[in-house]
């Protein structure tokens, strides 16, 4: 008999798979496509010391600072986090430890993760801060850094539509660390805003294939939220 791979809440849907010190990649850039139901429930576990791969680190109180307000955040890899203050303050005060990336870097790192590719060279950030104390090598007369591909004990990802078996699309700017994440993870659990039944999604529009994806729930309201508004004046 086959077990269904569809959860009722978030809650449920990690039920068995957060423990203290774990580390947890989450999708999304800035606000778009995170998945912001997985996260709740993240909060409301009271799991601790975690060390969180994602490109950023929410706002103040939404996503991901929600981890950061109830201290249960001790490692953020990532590459931009310019928009939150509670994440700035625990860092100069020596509360948060940071590994920060180049933002392609830190996207071909977990890449490589979920391709199983252990390590990389790139010439992104060699003589700046970021080589300090990792390998250089010498290639047709440049020098090139070598970084460590990630992978996680969870990957928690955000699509617009899924199927019940776990394939996924993604929706324009969403389209951005969820789909590798889903492959770089020991576990994936995915929130989805459309669920459909297998077959109803066509194969060529499948970003990510069902069998990265461990565990699948459906959202109800979805509150997206812009992070910069930036409108044009009219003109006269």
């Amino acid at each position: 008999m086959a077990v269904s791979k569809v959860f009722p809440n978030a809650t449920e849907a990690l039920a068995g798979h957060l423990h203290d010190g774990m580390t947890i990649m989450a999708g999304g850039f800035g606000l778009c496509g995170i998945p912001e139901a997985l996260i709740t429930a993240i909060k409301a576990s009271g799991v601790r010391d975690l060390t969180i791969i994602s490109n950023n680190a929410g706002i103040d109180g939404v996503g991901l600072g929600m981890l950061l307000e109830t201290r249960q955040v001790r490692k953020m890899v990532s590459s931009y986090v310019g928009e939150n203050a509670t994440f700035a303050k625990q860092y100069l005060s020596g509360e948060l430890e940071i590994e920060f990336n180049p933002q392609g870097t830190l996207a071909e790192r977990i890449r490589a993760g979920g391709a199983g590719i252990p390590a990389f060279f790139t010439a992104t950030g060699y003589g700046t801060q970021i080589a300090e104390d990792k390998e250089i090598r010498e290639f047709n007369g440049r020098h090139y850094v070598m970084e460590h591909g990630l992978f996680a004990d969870l990957a928690i990802v955000h699509a617009w539509k899924g199927d019940t078996e776990g394939n996924l699309v993604y929706r324009k700017t969403a389209r951005n660390f969820n789909p590798i994440m889903a492959t770089a993870a020991k576990f994936t659990v995915a929130e989805v805003e459309h669920l459909v039944e297998p077959g109803e999604i066509d194969p060529d529009h499948i970003i990510t294939p069902g069998i990265f994806v461990k565990r699948i729930v459906k959202l109800g309201h979805v509150e997206k939220r812009i992070e910069q508004r930036t409108v044009r004046k009219r003109s006269a």
